[in-house]
Formats: structure tokens, C-alpha cells, sequence
């Protein structure tokens, strides 16, 4: 592990003038060490990598880098150009290149030691070092941590070495590099001691304080596509400008060697929160309501003492991001996918909540398209368009019935995508990528015995947990670096398999029989008040994990090719209902806007939109400011549409869309008049309950002078005459 890089994969005279005969000339010293076995395609992997983000740093450094097949052991090569290779960075070319090659189920050791080398690039002391030497046997010895800049033999005056034209480094001379090397740590593995945040212990000396006295503080997470390189610059990068600016400062860094959440505690104590990432931030909603600067990786190794002064200038301010339930998906069914959640110090009722959200979140889409596509398809093709012959075929361009047909047979593979990604994403919520593979292959078996939604949620727990288990396995070091790509997928998807197929599938598809007759079987009152209690679930927290159990429950029963009556009557009767609240608010501060706040006025004005778009939360500013009048009121009217929607035997094959999917719902007039009396019914109710209070003596606002509701955003506001 240590000869990670040796003299013969070092060349202080790059003949190169490009990026790409760069990367080749240091490529092919790797396959002449059978590192790489095959050139072209690692080169191709570097290229891809190179594509997604220039790897040219600020200093003169470029870092192209890539995890490949092609690769046998985690090596790093490194170069030198007097003149310069453009890499893309802002401030010129780069005079010292580092080809990093990692294997594509690289283990964390190796991962660990590229990542330090990572942050020592942020060390001037380091890369000075780099430029003066002279022979290979130094550099190597320099970029393994065998020597540091301050024990290596530097000719004199060698600090002095031109730079590329252009590049905005600073030219420290040998004498500089090795006195600041004293000072400043190479490895860089450490973060910034974060004195006094567990222990509410004093400020260390020399820190900035925040407005109450103790030091400022600052949470931040770095990640790049590769996980490799910039992930780890970023945070030295960060936490070195943390030190300078004299505050604490704590980073997480999100790497292809997985990531050690932040102490719950570290995060609930910061003042602020940079995010510098070029991929989507695991956990993200850990970090709501609080003051963020979310900006991609290059800028946290660019210019992270910007990033801390705009972090501080904006908790100065007051300015945070908006808050949100820890593992609720975004947007009340809107099909946006959660990120993984469910870290350890969470509950085990929480931690399952968050995994079964996670693959319902991310199994939305396919229902929307596919159930959105279907139901196109029977409206241009009509209700014998599930009997149509293979479009392949069978198409006819001029025939409105060939393109129902096609519109309904790509739904009907879009669907048999649902369990599968149900029962991956489950798994992946649980265990991460390694879930991935056995998620999948249990949700495909579900698929194949009919054991339907129930069988992938069951496979998906059973995937998360056996790889959960075997993570907890001590391995030799030897066999690490095929764990996450061959032990691990092979035996968790041969568990999950033999489970599904022997044990519990066949139990798992008679429950689910079970369920789905029962559901065809409802008629008349035993449906009315299955409506009425969907709907009063959809109302009770507006997007919350109740509206979320009846919104799941109403996606389950149409994940499927041919759902009955029932399920799709259901359906219908959630997104009625969940259109309720935020079109009920919309019209209350429309017929009675005396009674709201200039703030809920102008929430109103949104709230008829969002309403119509079935999406609940755009009730919630007014449930904030008013909980115990706005949710009854709501519930109410969620009730009565649920219920009349049943009742009228509306259906709906898709799963979300509001109005904009009218024209495919069954009985569409009847099913506007569900959600119209719900609206009214909410709409009366909260301008009576509100109309009561202001009329209270003990109200705030008598005589029109305004209620003094708070608003959502915690101010009183007076309420207009």
C-alpha cells in the first residue's frame, strides 16, 4: 500500500503539451508496472471523468483522475512541466500533474491514504517541495509521506523555479517552503478541533466569538463524482480557512470510502453550513433551517474564505433554508426522490419510516410516467387498448388507436420497473450502493411471483439488512478490494433470492391477493368511509408522514398493469382530497383577506396554484401561523371530498397532476364537485373559527384592528381592517 507511487511512476520532465498526452504519458508508466491492464480503456475513463469536471486546481496543479476496471490497484503517478498543461483551472496552467488511478472496488485503506494525499495539494509547503526537487526517488518518497518538505533535499535557490505564465500561486522559495513546513501539518487528516461544541466548554483562544459569546461555528460537506480527490481538498481547503478565520469549523466528507455522519449534536450547535459538492448531499435535510452556502467542490478549494465569510454574513442576517422533516419526501407526492436518510442515532421506528420513504420517493416517478402514459393511451386508444397487439408489430402511423396502444405498452414497461425500484432504493436507504444490486434482484423476483408491493417492501428490507450484515464481517485485507463489486453482491442477491423464492415469497403474494380483493370488494357505505378517512390522513399534516402513509397506500393499489376499479376509485379519492387544503386557504384569504396577515395574503395567491397542482404543502404557512383552526377546517373538507369522490365512483389511473389530469379521470365533472365541496366546506370553516377569535375579547385584534396572528415567518403582523 505504501508504494502507491514509486520513482518509476514519477516524471519531472513531461514531454507533453496536452492534457491527454499527459494523462497517457503517466498511464502508460502504470501499465508498464501491471497497474493497468488495459491503456485505452483507462484512458477512456480518465477522459470520462475529465468531461464531467475539469480536475485543474488553483496553484498549478491538475488532478485528473478517475476509479476504473481497468485498473488492478489503487497508483498514483505524477508529473512535471516547467511550461504549463491547461487543465481548466481559473488562474492558468498546471506545472505539477497527479494521475490518480483507483480500482473500481478500491477499499477504504487505499481510498483513506488518496484522500491525504488529496489534502496535502492545499499545502504550499508541499507542492514548493515538489517544484525544487530534482530526482524521482525524493518525489516519490515526498508524496508517500515518507519525507516531509522540511527533511528533503532541496538544491539552493531551487524555490525560485519559474511557473507557469499565468498561474496565480505564490512563488514561496525553497527557504519558505521549508520554514512554513514546520508549521503547517502535511497529512492534513485531522479536522479542526471543534472545542467546546460537545462539551459547551469555553471558546479556545484566538476563535471568532458568535453574537451570544461562544465561537463561531460552522458544519460543512464536501463531494465530488469521483470521491476521490477534490472531496478532500475541499475540506482542507475549508478547514484551513476555518483556522484562519478563527472559527470552528467541521467537515464531512462525502467519499467513495462512504462518510462518518456529523454528530447530531456538532450539526444542532452550528451557526452556519457550507455545502461544496458536485453530487446531490446525502442527508441534506440534517442541515435545514439553518444559514447555507451551497456551492460546487472547485469553490470550496478555490475560495474558502469567501465561502466562511459569506456564511457568517448570512447568519448576521438572519437568513436560513427552509426547514423540512427529517426523511419526508419533498413535495406531497410530487415524486421527487429523497435522499438516503435514517443515520444512527435515530430511533428504529424513524430509521424505518426514512428507509421505506426512500424507495416510495424514488418508485414515484415510474408510477407517475407510467400510470400518466396508460392512461393517455386508453384515452386515445380507447378501453380495449390493453388488448392491442405488439406495437412492434402492429403500428400504423395514421391510426389513432396504434398510438394509444404505444402510449400504453411503454406505461406498461414503465410499471414493471415499481418494485423493483421500490425494493433497491429501500435497500440503498439501509446500506447504501452496496443495497443496490440485492434490492433489485428481490424486487424483480417480487415482480415475478405476484408478490407485488408487499414483496418489495419486504425485499428491500431483507436486501438492506443482509448487506448490513455482511459489512459487519471482518474480511483479510486481501479480499477488500472485491468486496462492494463481487462478495458483496454475490452473496446478498443468492440470500435474497433463495428468501424470496423459498421462504416468504409465496406468503407475501397470497397477502397480497388478499388485499387486492379485498379492495375490489368494497362497495357502498364500507368505500364512503374508506374515502373519508384517506381523506382526513391526506389533510392531518400536509405533506407529513400521515399524508405520506395515504398517499403510499393509494400508488401501491395502481402499481400495477391492470388495477381494478377499486384501487383507481382510491386514488382519485387522495388526490381530491389532497388538493383541499391549499385551494380552501387560497379561497379563504381571497373571500375574507381581513382575517390574514399581508403575509398569508400573499401566501393565498400561490396557494391556488399549488392547490390545483396537488400539492398539499401549500396549506402549510397557513397551519403555522393558525394550527388549531387551519388543520380541523381542513380535515373537514378532506373528509367530505374523500368520501363524495367514492361515491361518485371517480377513478384515476395516474398518480398525480391535479386539474392537469382531469380529462383522464373517470366521472371528471362529479369528481370537481368532490373536491368544490370539500373546498367549501374548509373554506366556511376557517373564516368561522377565525371570525370567532377576532370577535373574542380576549382577542388581540378587535374592532378591526387586526388579530396579531403570527406569521409563518414568526412575526406579528397586524391583520388589515
Amino acid at each position: 500500500m505504501s508504494e502507491m507511487i514509486t520513482a518509476d511512476l514519477v516524471d519531472l520532465d513531461l514531454s507533453a503539451d496536452t492534457k491527454e498526452a499527459a494523462a497517457r504519458a503517466l498511464a502508460e508508466r502504470m501499465a508498464a508496472l501491471g497497474r493497468v491492464t488495459d491503456l485505452d480503456g483507462f484512458l477512456a475513463d480518465v477522459a470520462a471523468r475529465e468531461a464531467q469536471m475539469p480536475t485543474g486546481l488553483d496553484g498549478g496543479i491538475g488532478i485528473p483522475h478517475c476509479r476504473s476496471e481497468h485498473v488492478t490497484e489503487p497508483t498514483l503517478a505524477f508529473g512535471r512541466k516547467a511550461a504549463g498543461i491547461d487543465f481548466g483551472a481559473p488562474d492558468g496552467p498546471a506545472d505539477l500533474i497527479f494521475l490518480i488511478a483507483a480500482p473500481a472496488g478500491a477499499d477504504d485503506a487505499h481510498l483513506t491514504i488518496l484522500s491525504a494525499l488529496a489534502r496535502q495539494l492545499t499545502n504550499t509547503a508541499f507542492t514548493a517541495a515538489l517544484r525544487a526537487v530534482d530526482d524521482t526517488e525524493t518525489a516519490a518518497a515526498l508524496i508517500r509521506g515518507d519525507r516531509t518538505p522540511a527533511s528533503a533535499d532541496v538544491p539552493a535557490g531551487a524555490g525560485n523555479a519559474e511557473r507557469p505564465e499565468g498561474s496565480g500561486a505564490t512563488e514561496a522559495g525553497a527557504a519558505d517552503a521549508v520554514a512554513s513546513a514546520e508549521d503547517t501539518a502535511v497529512s492534513g487528516t485531522a479536522p479542526v478541533p471543534s472545542a467546546g461544541v460537545e462539551d459547551g466548554s469555553d471558546p479556545v483562544p484566538g476563535t471568532t466569538a458568535a453574537p451570544d459569546g461562544r465561537p463561531f461555528r460552522v458544519v460543512a460537506v464536501t463531494s465530488c463524482p469521483t470521491g476521490i480527490a477534490h472531496t478532500y481538498m475541499a475540506a482542507e481547503s475549508l478547514e484551513n480557512a476555518g483556522r484562519e478565520a478563527g472559527i470552528e469549523l467541521v467537515v464531512e466528507t462525502q467519499g467513495s470510502a462512504g462518510f462518518t455522519r456529523l454528530d447530531p449534536a456538532v450539526i444542532a450547535a452550528a451557526d452556519g453550513v457550507i455545502l461544496a459538492h458536485d453530487v446531490p448531499v446525502r442527508e441534506k435535510e440534517r442541515f435545514a433551517g439553518k444559514p447555507t452556502v451551497d456551492v460546487g467542490v472547485k469553490a470550496g478549494i478555490n475560495r474558502p474564505a469567501e465561502l466562511v465569510a459569506e456564511v457568517r454574513e448570512k447568519a448576521a442576517r438572519g437568513e436560513v433554508t427552509a426547514g423540512s422533516a427529517p426523511g419526508s419526501a419533498a413535495g406531497s407526492a410530487s415524486g421527487t426522490p429523497v435522499e438516503r436518510t435514517g443515520g444512527t442515532g435515530d430511533g428504529y421506528g424513524t430509521r424505518l419510516r426514512t428507509w421505506l420513504m426512500s424507495g416510495v420517493s424514488y418508485m414515484v416517478p415510474f408510477v407517475a410516467a407510467g400510470g400518466l402514459l396508460i392512461a393517455l393511451g386508453f384515452a386515445i386508444g380507447g378501453w380495449q387498448v390493453n388488448k392491442a397487439p405488439s406495437v412492434m408489430d402492429h403500428f400504423v402511423w395514421t391510426q389513432a388507436d396504434s398510438w394509444g396502444a404505444l402510449l400504453f405498452q411503454i406505461g406498461g414497461v414503465a410499471f414493471n420497473f415499481l418494485i423493483p425500484v421500490l425494493a433497491g432504493y429501500i435497500a440503498y436507504g439501509m446500506a447504501d450502493r452496496p443495497g443496490l444490486v440485492p434490492g433489485f434482484v428481490g424486487g424483480s423476483i417480487a415482480l415475478t411471483i405476484n408478490a407485488g408491493f408487499l414483496g418489495g417492501l419486504a425485499a428491500g428490507l431483507i436486501a438492506g439488512g443482509v448487506v448490513m450484515a455482511i459489512q459487519k464481517v471482518r474480511v483479510p485485507a486481501a479480499v477488500r478490494g472485491i468486496m462492494p463489486v463481487v462478495v458483496i453482491p454475490l452473496i446478498s442477491s443468492a440470500v435474497v433470492g433463495f428468501l424470496m423464492f423459498v421462504v416468504i415469497g409465496k406468503p407475501i403474494a397470497s397477502a397480497q391477493k388478499g388485499m387486492t380483493d379485498w379492495l375490489n370488494g368494497l362497495t357502498g357505505a364500507n368505500a364512503v368511509l374508506l374515502g373519508a378517512l384517506l381523506g382526513l390522513m391526506m389533510c392531518f399534516d400536509l405533506g407529513g408522514p400521515v399524508n405520506k402513509v395515504a398517499y403510499t397506500f393509494a400508488t401501491a393499489g395502481i402499481a400495477v398493469a391492470n388495477p381494478g376499479d377499486s384501487a383507481m376509485k382510491i386514488m382519485a379519492a387522495v388526490m381530491a382530497a389532497g388538493m383541499v387544503p391549499p385551494l380552501a386557504m387560497a379561497l379563504a384569504t381571497t373571500v375574507r383577506a381581513r382575517l390574514f396577515t399581508p403575509t398569508e395574503r400573499e401566501n393565498g395567491k400561490a396557494a391556488w396554484v399549488l392547490g390545483a397542482s396537488f400539492i398539499t404543502e401549500g396549506a402549510i404557512p397557513f397551519a403555522a401561523a393558525d394550527p388549531l383552526r387551519v388543520i380541523p377546517s381542513a380535515m373537514a373538507g378532506g373528509a367530505v371530498t374523500g368520501a363524495l369522490s367514492m361515491t361518485f365512483g371517480a377513478t384515476l389511473r395516474a398518480p398525480h397532476g391535479g386539474i392537469f389530469v382531469v380529462p383522464l379521470i373517470g366521472n371528471p365533472f362529479l369528481y370537481l364537485i368532490a373536491v368544490a365541496a370539500g373546498v367549501g366546506v374548509t373554506t366556511a370553516l376557517v373564516v368561522v373559527l377565525k371570525g370567532l377569535r377576532k370577535r373574542s375579547p380576549s382577542g388581540a385584534g378587535a374592532e378591526g384592528t387586526g388579530t396579531g396572528a403570527v406569521s409563518p415567518a414568526g412575526s406579528k403582523e397586524p391583520v388589515a381592517a
